[in-house]
């Protein structure tokens, strides 16, 4: 397994990551299973991967307890990231973003124990608060690594001005931010900053969300409980608009002797040594997949073709509802 190192102070992970959030929640919940979720990432390290990536939010702390259970015996091997911020409500209602000193250690104390472990070694703020200032945050962050309780720092979703400030108040190891070949926003000025920075980036929803696959041909393919339903990109006249953008990466995968979604993951791992990219899947035969990204190899040639096909903008919709859209870049 190739390794990247996510900022300067020594954090290496696998070049491909593995996104727990959809084994507990979002994503068809009537269809969890736990037990092919923890074979799921049984498979992923024993492959050679190590990165694992869940937050607190996901299933209100079940994915914690997921993630915490299926590395019970092999904690050495894992680079575990989790992340703090989005409030819920009792019955899993979403009540808004704390950011606040005590917020951040409960939240760190409460995951420590979901996930029944000493450290947690990429501890990420999930969305800013901007009720709170950064330096507050991180400087509440930043004890909890003097104290032994974090390893590494890490924000999601914040403005470069924001992360020029937090990392001024201490190192940022890296930057986690949805980017696929439908989501270019950081190209504009978040990936300039980063690596001004020295943050790693950490690319969320490579696969747009499992659009880019090429699986879902329309809406009715989804379950009914799944919430991309309420995804603009998957609504009305975008989800047509997108799928027609799918059948491009289709024919470029279909030369290049691969899948869709290898074409796609390929894509962004060639952006940089310092991107990793974390898809998401609580099934084997995706994990297999996805990992086969890492065998695809992409010329100047191929990249130039794949962003003709393909340009920065070209998605059709928001990737998020108007209300979520207000808590990104802040």
């Amino acid at each position: 397994m190739i390794q990247r190192e996510l900022g300067r102070g020594g954090l290496r992970v696998s070049a491909i990551g593995l996104g727990c959030m959809g084994m507990s929640e979002f994503y068809g919940p009537s269809r969890m299973d736990d037990g092919e979720s923890i074979r799921v990432i049984h498979r992923f390290l024993d492959a050679g991967g190590d990165f694992l990536d869940t937050a607190d939010m996901y299933g209100t702390g079940r994915n914690e307890v997921l993630v915490g259970k299926a590395i019970a015996d092999r904690r050495g091997k894992v680079v575990l990231a989790t992340k703090f911020g989005n409030v819920r409500g009792p019955n899993g209602e979403f009540v808004g973003v704390r950011g606040d000193a005590r917020y951040v250690r409960e939240c760190c104390e409460a995951s420590l124990s979901r996930l029944k472990v000493d450290v947690i070694d990429l501890y990420y703020q999930h969305r800013v608060d901007p009720r709170v200032p950064i330096e507050e945050t991180v400087g509440a962050m930043a004890a909890l690594v003097k104290e032994g309780k974090a390893r590494h720092l890490g924000l999601s979703e914040a403005a470069p001005a924001t992360i020029r400030r937090a990392a001024a108040a201490h190192p940022i190891a890296a930057l986690q931010t949805e980017y696929s070949l439908w989501s270019r926003d950081p190209e504009d000025e978040i990936l300039r900053t980063v690596r001004e920075l020295g943050i790693g980036f950490v690319a969320y929803s490579p696969l747009g969300r499992g659009f880019l696959t090429g699986q879902f041909r329309r809406l009715e393919d989804l379950p009914a409980d799944d919430y991309r339903r309420n995804s603009p990109r998957f609504q009305g006249a975008n989800f047509q608009k997108n799928l027609d953008l799918v059948g491009r990466i289709e024919a470029l995968a279909k030369a290049k002797g691969c899948t869709p979604a290898q074409l796609a993951l390929a894509w962004v791992i060639a952006q940089g040594d310092d991107i990793v990219p974390i898809p998401g899947t609580k099934q084997m035969r995706y994990l297999d997949e996805n990992l086969g990204a890492l065998g695809v190899r992409l010329s100047p040639r191929d990249l130039k073709e794949i962003g003709a096909a393909l340009p920065a903008g070209s998605a059709s919709g928001e990737r998020y509802p108007s209300h979520s859209m207000r808590a990104v870049n802040r």
